[in-house]
């Protein structure tokens, strides 16, 4: 086993585009090309790991860019036909969680790329800045491909949290998953008969329980829980608070002052944490309160630290005036506006499993079922522009569900009738859907028609087989320009053909 806080922190590498272009409108466009392949990694001491990566390593290479700048993703799966230990043929779909895309670019998960495919993704980036990540969610095999590697951030900035909010340098990524291993440095796999996934290895952008040095000053950290199953309660091991300023959309309204966080799979939260009241060489530990539902080991408890070093010289604090300050008032964005009042419908969904060994399901539909339609059975059916209070009830006993709503951000109106947590007040894309919780969340549908989906976040649920869809603005037999499988197909990749 790694020693906790014997490696050191490392950043991903941000992708640097091909070549840019200008669309007929005047936008920016820029064009990046990702491989999907098999490569080996060193997560262990004096061991490799075999990982599936986006250009090979884990996480994946981070996309940065600017509000308003367009992209298209030349997304390659080059990975072998078959999973090299599990065995399932790796056809891999690429969802972009977070983005507002048209649903033949959103990552169905149907619409799949085989080995020896390639698929072309555009992504408009017109929403609030925000931190996105992109992952597999091949059909049934979301959970064993996202374990094995292929996992990224992506990450949009805007004029207002560039204004507000610490860059650069002090803008630090933390994508969180955990890993079992055997002896000879692979992973294993065990997802506790479909119920989920928890090692026992907490990794920070893949390195075990890292250490990092920071300076006294304020930092502002991207953290993404990028585990298939484990949920986190996050906290500083000096009792201080950290102030967290965005959530799964972008900026809160205001700052929330919390001790500790409750953090679901694929939630993210930016959170600034304040070291200039530490001394030089002092050690802050970034630990795991963990919650209900999840399986705990000896060092589950850890997450990474921190170390601080030399001040910031007086010209770092003249450049940066963000050194030491925390902002209280954020942005007061579209979703954080609505109201009950502007409700047009309400309804509700039960999360559930049918019995022990049955799938799980959200209302008693499953994939499977939207696949034995011909992709026409939708568990809701928007207007284009309409707004809608959901509700989500948790009964199934024994477990929690983050349930993810893609196209749109919501906003969490109650938890159990009373008000959302703290660090919660934000738009949002994930709700944690605790034991015997009762959630309100409202949203508007659009700015696309199309077929969109609805799952559990826990990925092992997700594959078997909790995940339905929605259609918005479209009846069930109304043309589709933006069919999800048809619109925009996977295509024979010239340069290798299939694997």
């Amino acid at each position: 086993m790694p020693r906790p806080y014997a490696a050191a922190f490392v950043r991903p590498p941000v992708l640097t585009p091909q070549y840019v272009t200008t669309d007929p409108d005047g936008a920016k466009v820029n064009h990046y090309r990702i491989t999907m392949r098999q490569a080996s990694a060193q997560i262990l001491p004096r061991k490799t790991t075999n990982i599936l990566g986006f250009n090979g390593i884990f996480p994946g290479p981070t996309i940065e860019l600017e509000q308003g700048t367009r992209s298209m993703v030349h997304m390659r799966n080059q990975l072998p036909k078959n999973h090299p230990t599990l065995g399932h043929l790796l056809a891999t779909s690429t969802h972009l969680h977070g983005s507002a895309s048209l649903p033949q670019y959103d990552g169905y998960a149907s619409d799949v790329t085989l080995p020896g495919f390639y698929k072309d993704y555009f992504y408009p980036n017109f929403q609030p800045a925000r931190t996105l990540w992109y992952h597999d969610h091949g059909v049934h095999f979301t959970a064993q491909n996202v374990y094995s590697g292929l996992a990224a951030m992506y990450i949009m900035h805007d004029k207002a949290e560039r204004a507000l909010l610490p860059q650069g340098a002090f803008d630090v990524p933390i994508v969180i998953s955990d890993a079992m291993f055997a002896a000879n440095g692979s992973l294993g796999y065990d997802d506790r008969n479909r119920s989920g996934l928890w090692g026992d290895v907490v990794l920070v952008n893949g390195r075990p329980w890292p250490l990092m040095k920071v300076q006294p000053r304020v930092y502002r950290f991207r953290v993404l829980n990028a585990s298939v199953s484990r949920s986190y309660r996050p906290t500083l091991s000096t009792g201080d608070p950290v102030y967290v300023v965005a959530t799964d959309g972008g900026l809160m309204p205001t700052t929330q002052a919390v001790k500790y966080w409750r953090h679901g799979s694929a939630e993210r939260y930016e959170v600034l944490i304040d070291f200039s009241k530490y001394k030089p060489g002092q050690r802050i530990e970034l630990r795991n309160l963990s919650n209900e539902n999840n399986r705990d080991f000896d060092n589950t408890n850890k997450i990474m630290a921190f170390e601080v070093v030399a001040p910031p010289s007086e010209k770092e604090m003249k450049l940066d005036p963000k050194w030491n300050y925390i902002p209280t008032t954020l942005v007061d964005s579209h979703v954080m506006r609505l109201t009950k009042n502007d409700a047009v419908k309400k309804r509700q969904f039960r999360v559930q499993r049918g019995d022990e060994d049955g799938p799980w399901n959200i209302s008693s539909m499953t994939w499977e079922d939207v696949i034995a339609s011909n992709f026409k059975l939708a568990g809701a059916d928007p207007k284009l522009g309409a707004v809608e209070i959901w509700e989500l009830e948790n009964k199934s006993g024994g477990w929690f569900h983050p349930i993810h709503i893609h196209l749109i951000d919501f906003q969490i109106l109650s938890r159990n009738g009373k008000p959302p947590a703290a660090w919660e007040r934000g738009p949002k894309d994930v709700m944690y859907v605790g034991e015997n919780e009762k959630i309100q969340v409202i949203m508007q549908f659009g700015p696309h028609k199309g077929r969109y989906m609805v799952h559990c976040h826990n990925l092992v649920h997700e594959d078997h087989s909790m995940m339905f869809q929605f259609r918005v603005g479209l009846g069930v037999n109304d043309p589709d320009v933006n069919d999800p499988i048809l619109a925009a197909p996977a295509k024979l990749d010239p340069e290798t053909g299939p694997a």
